[in-house]
């Protein structure tokens, strides 16, 4: 709070409009003046220095006897000519473009005979003042020195500098001003980003407020300007003529959407363009090229860099100390850190800006082609030492995990550009070396999209690559439920694998087997299986032979064999064990189904404990949500409900966030049993007619034992509640997305079904709930599975080799059809409609 009181003595502006957000920021910077003499806030342009600076000027102007001021230092070069002093015997032109300045603003006037710095310091030797210098980086060394002088000369005398690289001074604090937080979900107000564009969108549209309809474009349109005070300012300044959600559409081009600012500001902060242009134009040649050659990145290692962008021009070793100044310069962001190396980013509008001077250096298709290398090196140089016994230790196998999924971004940048480039082989030996994350992780709609396209493109591949290609679409393929469409690539990859000697025909027979398997032909899934691990024997793969002997131990169980099945298991075990931890818990998550058809509930809870345990380590959703669920049936046989409704929540709540329709059906299918076993058979009924919809998209038979349960508890339900009163609820529960009938199977037995929409929808009816996936186009459907993944318009476009104008309007169309308002509303309706799963529970299927 500015103090209350006589009004300061000092020059500060009266700020324009209100301050929005920063208060802990405002708290410490406060507390920090009275402990240093010397401040400076450094942040990339628009980011809020100044208008903070002065927020804290007038906080404390109170405390000093004379006052707080501020001398703007932007035109420098523009006064100097006019300022006392110059051409004065002995002056100092970088002197007096500083010292002139300040005491313009401070109201000193120059002694003739003397110079200006002395008249200065002099001056306000006395004094008990906070001085602010205002935009420093143009002028830094000047800043330094007369900070370094002043502050010597002056004990009364305390400054904050704004600057976007430090001044470097002794005794000076360097506070790096942050974005303003963004909103921690999609449709929610709780940030400093939303509350500013909120309040300037009224001050420019008298009546403008935030609601259920334009939140989620909103909380979109500030994730995409990273927070950035400035950026989102003009961007609200746009509602006079827009809706949010044409902004959001609009920021692909945010250099012409955010063009038109405000007069009176300083020309630097009227547009967003000028305000990373003067950042740029400040930079040194070296810190240019490596500037606009990181644009290739989204987010890096200091290896990367090196990579990627060293040349003669920018020698290897020079890449940590340029990159240390563009870090200094407020231009690349520290990201925190990966498995012990520090990671950096660019923000987006910075990164936009550098990658056009790439293109005008003509520098991007050859920046482009060793990023590409770079990533291929670094996935096949993780996956050589992912998947074999010894070493590495888990715990660091856990790490690569993790950097994959860090360099996603980059993944999908490096495959869009093999695509374009018609680099089948290389991309094509990029997603093998990503199997295991793309089936870890669940996104296996992802991994499939991308061969898909390499598959496609026209060019010379060798037949291993393109083999051990075909396995792996394979694999995905089952994972999306497509037995026969899996089966022909196994068979593909078998038929290319068998002149050579660098093909999969291991991985390719495993998956027939698990084929067979699950279109009830046992007897060939046994024999495919076992010829699966000799197949692997034969290539000395120790990770194969492993998950095949689980795929036959899953066989056998299927056959009735239990005792076999469990030796089978701990088999396949043996020879797991000290290799990729993933595999250990899929034959963990393998026993404890065999544990549980035997009736050794408590053995069977101890092994799916124990491959949660590993599944979260990796992140592995899917399966964790496949654990979640044997625990929280487990938990309905003994009657703990408590821990039922925690694991089966759980459970369900990865699923729907995974997007996987029959995990989805079979979680409600649960959560229907539990709400009838605590005694809520209204809210079953509903919950059970909810999951029979899934299944009923899916295409499950009647017969399937998930959905015969679910038949089963809705009779029972006629008998107790009357055919007329179940029929009612079975109604409203097909009216309800598979996020509300999650709600309402936990929810109190006050709640009626009813409710559990309204409360879900934030009291509207689910908009387009029954709209076929049919009324989008193939493209549409991909984009909308893009969006129930959580991905910006950008990376949308990154995925999918489009511009990001095109991703927008294809959003644009989407929430069009389907009367959607929100992304969120998107992830619901995907939940329900998706026509392409990736929700197989993998029964039988113990590893891959």
């Amino acid at each position: 709070m500015i103090a209350d009181g006589p009004a300061a003595i000092g020059n500060l502006p009266a700020e324009p409009n209100s301050f929005i957000g920063r208060e802990r920021d405002l708290t410490e910077l406060v507390g920090m003046l009275g402990r240093v003499r010397a401040l400076t806030l450094c942040g990339p342009g628009g980011m809020g220095k100044t208008r903070l600076a002065l927020r804290v000027a007038a906080t404390l102007a109170h405390s000093y006897a004379d006052g707080a001021w501020i001398a703007d230092l932007a035109d420098a070069d523009l006064a100097a000519a006019d300022l006392a002093g110059v051409g004065e015997a002995g002056g100092d032109l970088t002197d007096n473009r500083v010292v002139g300045l300040v005491m313009a603003a401070l109201g000193i006037r120059p002694e003739p005979g003397r110079l200006p710095s002395e008249t200065l310091i002099e001056a306000l030797r006395p004094r008990s003042m906070l001085l602010i210098l205002d935009t420093c980086e143009h002028l830094v060394q000047a800043c330094a020195e007369f900070v370094q002088r002043l502050l010597a000369g002056c004990p009364g005398v305390r400054m904050i500098a704004t600057s976007r690289e430090p001044l470097r001074v002794r005794g000076e604090v360097i506070w790096r001003v942050p974005p303003l937080s963004l909103p921690r979900q999609s449709g929610h107000a709780d940030s400093e980003a939303v509350r500013l564009f909120a309040e300037r969108a009224a001050a420019v549209r008298p009546g403008f407020t935030l609601d259920r309809g334009n939140m989620a474009a909103v909380a979109e349109v500030c994730r995409t300007l990273d927070g950035v005070p400035l950026a989102i300012e003009l961007a609200a300044a746009r509602v006079r003529a827009l809706s949010p959600e044409q902004i959001s559409a609009r920021l692909a081009d945010r250099f012409e959407l955010l063009a038109l600012g405000d007069r009176a500001a300083p020309a630097r902060q009227q547009t967003l363009r000028a305000a990373v242009d003067w950042s740029y134009e400040l930079l040194t040649p070296a810190e240019r090229v490596l500037l606009r050659r990181l644009s290739v990145f989204h987010g890096w290692s200091l290896e990367m860099a090196e990579r990627v962008c060293s040349d003669d021009q920018l020698p290897v070793g020079e890449v940590l100390g340029v990159l240390t100044a563009l870090i200094d310069k407020s231009l690349v962001s520290r990201d925190g850190e990966l498995n012990g190396d520090a990671r950096y980013r660019l923000l987006d509008t910075v990164r936009d800006l550098a990658a056009e001077r790439a293109v005008a250096a003509g520098e991007l298709t050859r920046l482009r082609d060793r990023h590409r290398d770079c990533t291929l090196a670094l996935a096949e140089r993780i996956a050589s030492v992912a998947f074999v016994r010894g070493d590495p230790p888990w715990p660091e196998r856990v790490a690569l995990y993790h950097r994959v999924r860090a360099d996603r971004a980059n993944i999908n940048l490096a495959l869009g550009w093999c695509v374009q480039r018609g680099d089948a082989a290389q991309g094509l030996r990029l997603v093998h070396a990503l199997a295991g994350s793309y089936l870890a992780s669940g996104e296996v709609i992802e991994g499939a999209g991308w061969l898909d396209r390499l598959l496609a493109v026209d060019a010379e591949v060798p037949p291993g690559v393109r083999a051990r290609a075909l396995a792996v679409r394979a694999e995905l393929a089952f994972e999306q439920l497509d037995y026969a469409g899996a089966a022909d690539l196994a068979r593909a990859c078998l038929e290319l694998s068998a002149p050579i000697s660098d093909g999969n025909p291991a991985t390719a027979l495993r998956l027939l087997a698990l084929v067979a398997l699950m279109t009830g032909r046992a007897g060939e899934a046994l024999a495919s299986a076992d010829e699966a691990v000799a197949a692997a024997r034969q290539m000395a793969d120790d990770w194969e032979e492993g998950v095949a002997l689980a795929t036959r131990a899953a066989v056998i169980a299927a056959q009735g064999r239990l005792t076999d099945a469990e030796q089978a298991f701990g088999q396949a075990l043996e020879v797991l064990a000290d290799n990729n931890g993933w595999g250990v818990a899929n034959v963990l998550y393998g026993l404890g189904r065999l544990a549980r058809a035997r009736g050794d509930l408590a053995g069977a809870m101890r092994y799916f404990g124990d491959a949660l345990t590993l599944y979260r380590q990796i992140d592995a959703r899917p399966e964790m949500a496949r654990c979640l669920a044997g625990m929280g049936w487990i938990a309905l046989f003994e009657q703990d409900l408590a821990a039922a409704r925690e694991h089966l929540t759980e459970s369900i709540t990865l699923s729907l966030t995974a997007g996987r329709r029959l995990a989805i059906a079979r979680g409600l299918a649960a959560l229907a049993a539990f709400a009838a076993a605590s005694g809520r058979e209204e809210h079953a009924v509903s919950v059970a007619a909810a999951a029979l919809a899934v299944f009923d998209a899916i295409g499950t038979p009647r017969s399937a034992s998930a959905t015969r349960r679910l038949d089963e508890l809705i009779d029972a339900a006629r008998v107790s509640l009357g055919p007329d009163e179940v029929t009612a609820l079975l109604d409203r529960g097909r009216e309800l997305t598979p996020n509300q009938a999650a709600r309402l199977a936990t929810a109190g037995t006050t709640t009626d079904p009813g409710d559990a929409r309204d409360e879900a929808s934030g009291g509207a009816p689910p908009p387009a709930s029954a709209r076929p996936a049919g009324s989008l186009t193939g493209r549409e459907l991909q984009v909308a599975r893009l969006v129930a993944q959580g991905r910006s318009n950008r990376a949308i476009a990154e995925a999918l080799s489009i511009t990001p104008t095109t991703a927008a309007r294809h959003v644009a169309n989407i929430f069009a059809k389907l009367g959607l308002r929100s992304r969120a509303q998107v992830v619901s309706w995907m939940a329900g409609h998706d026509t392409d799963d990736t929700g197989h529970d993998k029964d039988g299927d113990a590893g891959h």
